[in-house]
């Protein structure tokens, strides 16, 4: 095994040996020089993986060295040990990107610490994220044989996350790979879970989850009711966990998070269903019955989520709240600039709903356009490019502009996605409807194992279009294929992030309670 190589430019280095003899002894090379030009010089000739500057060198100073250095070999580290703690050399040497700073007279033991930290800081992560993952795969294999509720599965879905975001930042991929694993087991089990509960739940609301349709009333109106201070719920459509959990750290630096909390999504876990529910406060078969000409099924012309504005307003009459609300929906860029531009004057509102299709707009587009498919590949990519987007989105601009002035906000999402990889066989008739997730139609015929059947659409409350509609939901991470031109079709859609069934990700989403700093 190679031998990490240093460079240590010291004027004294002759007292430094004791030092040297310690490194060496502990398997580094070190390579000496007395003077900033000679250091240079060795730098220009060989491959160091770090260098040990003396600040007050005689000729060449430290700093002027230090620069130089960077100058060529940028990403070189470089370690300043200096006698001075001078304040004005500190800011000068950090300015110059130094990598850590030591003062004389340095000990064996800082020298090996600062070697470590910055050169086996990874390595060191990467070792104890695995060995802590090792304990908490026995932990959470041994909790998915339980019984568990509805908040457990919660609790286990944000651990896998947190662990998932963890071995991300970590070099060992076959940690990574038992990980996948584990949460394929898990979106087993927890399919078996929705497929036993669901429609209990629907009935017995005491023992359910915040769905949906009882989000606004259960975890929005009380925080509308519990200050005199506006309102802003930004709804950012297909904002998973783990995504939230790459954003949240941005967000942390003008909004303080109060609560961090889960909802679940209703069945289908697709826009029209689910964020028609939210904003009206009722399941679909509900609004069918109470806007017979503003409810859309799937196989009508025209768009699913038009009428939210008034699906909100009618909520409120039915709840007898009269609060002055805004409704804005961002669909493209200009739109988020506009929003950017002019968001000040919706403090005029006591509440402000505010829905941002991006992630949305890019999980589609990551299934239609090969860019998008090779930017975001696989989970990790999916949450960097979200990532970048919101760094440099108008709606951080938007948010960062509120959080100047004493507001409430609420982060959450209508549900998420999850990355596809098994087809599953159905045949259905020209009616039925295109999701990949989930489908409804009459003389379905698919692989029931693969499936939550839902024979009689009224037992989920959703709208029956025809005597003999079915729904069908995909567990786990399997889509639906049919038959005819079917490899085509699965070497199209396999990997692309598609909503609409039950999985974790789909419906155990971020419900987010913020306030400014």
């Amino acid at each position: 095994m190679d031998k990490t190589s240093i460079l240590w430019a010291d004027d004294e280095i002759e007292l430094l040996k004791p030092h040297i003899l310690f490194l060496e002894e502990k398997g580094y090379e070190v390579i000496t020089a007395t003077n900033g030009h000679d250091a240079l010089d060795l730098i220009d000739k060989n491959n160091f993986e770090i260098v040990f500057l003396d600040e007050n060198m005689p000729g060449l100073s430290g700093l002027e060295t230090l620069q130089r250095i960077k100058n060529k070999f940028a990403d070189l580290p470089v370690i300043m040990i200096t006698k001075s703690e001078e304040e004005y050399i500190m800011e000068d040497a950090i300015g110059s990107q130094i990598t850590d700073y030591l003062i004389k007279p340095v000990n064996p033991k800082q020298i090996l610490l600062s070697l470590k930290k910055n050169l086996e800081h990874k390595k060191l992560i990467s070792a104890k994220t695995s060995s802590g993952y090792q304990q908490e795969f026995r932990n959470i294999g041994m909790t998915l044989g339980d019984k568990l509720n509805h908040e457990q599965w919660a609790d286990v879905y944000k651990k896998l996350i947190y662990w998932e975001l963890e071995l991300d930042k970590s070099s060992d991929e076959g940690m990574y790979d038992i990980l996948t694993m584990q949460k394929n087991e898990a979106n087993l089990q927890f399919s078996k879970f929705v497929e036993s509960n669901y429609v209990h739940w629907l009935k017995n609301e005491e023992s359910s989850p915040v769905l949906s349709h009882q989000l606004f009333r259960r975890k929005i109106l009380p925080v509308i009711e519990a200050t005199s201070d506006p309102v802003f719920f930004f709804l950012i459509d297909n904002l998973r966990y783990d995504q939230w959990k790459v954003i949240a750290p941005m967000i942390g630096d003008f909004l303080r998070v109060n609560t961090e909390e889960s909802y679940y999504s209703i069945l289908p876990t697709a826009t029209q269903y689910s964020r028609n529910a939210i904003f009206s406060g009722m399941m679909p078969s509900d609004i069918e019955k109470r806007h017979p000409k503003l409810w859309m099924n799937d196989d009508d012309e025209g768009g699913k989520n038009l009428h939210e504005e008034e699906f909100l307003a009618d909520q409120l009459q039915r709840l007898r709240k009269d609060i002055k609300f805004s409704y804005t929906k961002i669909t493209n860029l200009n739109a988020g600039k506009d929003l950017a531009d002019n968001v000040m004057n919706l403090f005029n509102n006591k509440f402000n709903v505010i829905v941002y299709n991006f992630v949305d707009m890019l999980s589609h587009a990551r299934t239609d356009m090969q860019v998008i498919r090779e930017l975001a590949e696989d989970e990790s990519a999916y949450r960097s490019i979200t990532r970048s987007w919101f760094q440099h989105s108008p709606l951080m601009d938007a948010m960062q502009k509120i959080a100047s002035r004493k507001c409430s906000v609420i982060i959450s999402t209508d549900h998420g996605t999850i990355r596809v990889k098994e087809p599953s066989r159905i045949v259905g008739d020209r009616n039925t409807n295109t999701n990949l997730r989930y489908k409804q139609g009459k003389n379905l015929n698919y692989e029931k194992r693969d499936v939550f059947e839902v024979k009689n659409p009224s037992d989920a409350m959703l709208p029956k279009t025809n005597l003999s509609s079915t729904y069908v939901f995909a567990k786990q991470d399997k889509f639906f294929a049919y038959p005819n031109n079917f490899n085509h079709y699965v070497n199209f859609y396999r990997d692309t992030f598609q909503h609409g069934g039950i999985s974790l990700e789909e419906m155990i989403i971020p419900f987010i309670s913020l306030t400014n700093k």
